[in-house]
């Protein structure tokens, strides 16, 4: 009999690390497998467990998942790719999507062995997110596809179908905007630099230029020619006097007036060739305009006529970034010194979702297997033939242990006082809950920087005070806890929320659409983002110079469009304001008190295994 150490898969783990880090040139790293979603960092990379049945999916997506991080950690260099990151948020998606493809597809050329395994890797991720079933282009990442459509161009190979159904969905966009572009792909694979320029320049013809940032490379000659001017002044024998020297004198002195007039000659010509632009422009047909340049990306994709005067002053930020560590300990003992008389009823509350949780995670079993736990209930079996098989049994996997929660937490100046003290505990007890039960747990708030207005509108009223511009404040969207942070480092964030100053006013639509934008991003198959408000958004700067519903209808087409979408489960609860006007999935409390319950309720409904039963949680509504 083997001993229960002995794991069948382990010799298979052991081989499978050793060839990533010979893959990877990279002796050093480590290689560690887990339950948890795979990641790469600078120490090393976390694959998916392969379980003592090895069956033919586990290997192949613990193969695929190593092979991919092994060629970005052999191909990919971090500061070229910092150098031409764009700032723009679905810039950098589709610029990552394109290096990751890159880094695939030379790995492919090199040792084509990777190119299936990596295949097995993306049908997985694209089954387990359901892409197969997508068939509106609005509702496929634009980003994921034009990685896919890259690296179908460098190797050639065909995409597992899932896959295949998200770059088709955009494919002939993608070829009509950036095809002539994407032509030089073979000739700037080899080259990350060559390749970033070359996906800068996609980025831009798919119109999405205004999210590029500074050019790098336009940078570079400007800085070059300070330091030569300020060399050339410190240098005493670089001056006029150097055409009656002897032409046996030093050649540096020479050189740096040829570099001038070089720099000169180059200066008139870009002067010549920019006023030829212009007359050449001046010179164009009246039925002959000029091309102008694509539109700027909506600055909401749930509205593209949702409009913001300003950017510049918007900030996401980290909760330890708003305060001192002593500051933020100070504020979490008045946060649970407030609260003790509630902790109690919370914690009861919070050990009845964890225990129906748990009930959910013993409940189903395989049987009549040839290993695993040995099954009591077929002892006697056992007892009167040791070398009978079939008498293990091994628990399945849930449901929810691949799932991701988002608490979205209004911060308004409406929340002051008992509200935003019991919407703390309640995040803080539940994501010490969930986190016992391997759920992963983001909590995220909302606010404005300033009071009616800001920079943005400061800056509003210096140009002229421009009519109806738009959304006219500075937000301010704290991150109090990121979904892969353990729960007792971000407890002291969750006390900032008794900062005084800091809840000012809501803009719910934008905080809405960011943690929706955020849960895309996380490889959890399933995703629930629960909104916890007092009201209706307000900012009085915005309505004051823009329609009365303008952040409120803004607000209803983000609902809309997650509802729509239907990659995240979205729910929420109003404190004395009924949001089920505007939630399909919400519940309205008439006494703070009953936020736990209603917390833990409707949790427990999503998760809960029977139907009918989800269904009546879900659609609960009680009258204000």
């Amino acid at each position: 009999m083997n001993k229960p150490s002995d794991n069948p898969a382990d010799p298979f783990k052991k081989a499978l690390a050793e060839a990533t880090k010979v893959m990877a040139d990279d002796p050093e790293m480590t290689v560690a497998y887990s339950v948890d979603p795979p990641g790469m960092n600078r120490e090393g990379v976390r694959l998916p467990q392969v379980s003592r049945r090895m069956t033919r999916d586990e290997v192949l997506l613990a193969r695929g998942t190593a092979d991919a991080f092994a060629l970005r950690r052999k191909y990919h260099d971090e500061q070229v790719a910092a150098r031409y990151l764009p700032t723009g948020q679905l810039a950098r998606d589709i610029y990552e999507a394109m290096e990751t493809a890159r880094c695939e597809a030379v790995g492919a050329r090199v040792m084509p062995g990777t190119a299936g395994n990596i295949d097995a890797k993306i049908g997985a991720e694209a089954d387990r997110k359901g892409h197969g079933q997508i068939t509106n282009r609005q509702d496929a990442p634009l980003a994921l596809a034009a990685g896919h459509l890259v690296r179908h161009l460098a190797t050639g190979r065909d995409l597992p179908k899932s896959a295949a159904n998200i770059m088709s969905l955009w494919r002939d966009f993608i070829e009509e905007q950036a095809g002539g572009t994407l032509d030089g792909i073979d000739a700037a694979l080899a080259d990350q630099s060559a390749f970033a320029r070359l996906a800068r320049r996609v980025i831009s013809d798919l119109g999405y230029a205004d999210q590029l940032g500074d050019d790098p490379d336009a940078q570079e000659p400007e800085d070059d020619q300070g330091e030569d001017a300020e060399q050339d002044q410190d240098d005493p024998e670089s001056t006029g006097e150097e055409e009656d020297q002897s032409d046996e004198g030093e050649a540096s002195p020479e050189q740096s007036q040829e570099d001038q007039q070089d720099a000169a000659q180059a200066q008139v010509s870009s002067d010549d060739m920019a006023e030829m632009e212009e007359g050449e422009e001046a010179e164009l047909p009246e039925g002959e305009p000029p091309s102008e340049p694509p539109p700027p990306a909506p600055h909401s994709d749930a509205d593209p006529n949702y409009t913001v005067f300003a950017t510049d002053f918007d900030e996401e930020i980290r909760a330890e970034d708003l305060a001192e560590p002593a500051e933020l300990e100070r504020l979490r003992a008045y946060l649970d010194q407030q609260l003790e008389p509630l902790k109690g009823a919370v914690s009861r509350l919070a050990n009845k979702l964890q225990r129906r949780l748990q009930a959910q995670q013993n409940r189903s079993w395989d049987f009549d297997l040839e290993e695993g736990t040995l099954d009591a209930g077929r002892l006697a079996r056992v007892v009167a033939n040791p070398t009978t098989p079939l008498s293990f049994k091994q628990e399945k996997d849930t449901e929810f242990r691949d799932t991701c929660v988002t608490l979205l937490l209004d911060n308004s100046g409406s929340m002051r006082g008992r509200p935003i003290s019991i919407a703390a505990i309640c995040a803080d007890v539940l994501a010490r809950t969930l986190e016992r039960c391997s759920v992963k747990v983001e909590i995220l708030g909302f606010t404005t920087r300033a009071w009616k207005g800001g920079q943005s509108r400061e800056r509003w009223l210096a140009q002229g005070r421009a009519a109806q511009p738009g959304r006219l404040n500075d937000l301010r969207h704290i991150i109090y806890k990121g979904a892969d942070a353990p729960w007792r480092r971000a407890r002291p964030n969750l006390g900032l929320m008794m900062k005084e100053g800091l809840l000012k006013e809501n803009i719910d639509g934008e905080a809405l659409e960011w943690a929706h934008r955020r849960m895309l991003m996380r490889p959890e198959a399933r995703r629930i983002l629960m909104v916890i408000s007092d009201g209706a958004p307000v900012d009085d700067s915005t309505l004051s110079v823009n329609p009365a519903n303008y952040l409120e209808k803004h607000l209803r087409d983000v609902i809309g469009m997650v509802e729509r979408r239907k990659a995240v489960e979205l729910i929420a609860i109003g404190i004395g304001h009924d949001v089920t006007r505007y939630y399909n999935r919400a519940v309205t409390i008439t006494d703070v008190e009953q936020l736990a319950g209603a917390m833990t309720e409707q949790l427990a409904g999503l998760f809960d295994s029977d139907p009918r039963k989800r269904a009546r949680v879900l659609g609960m509504r009680k009258a204000g």
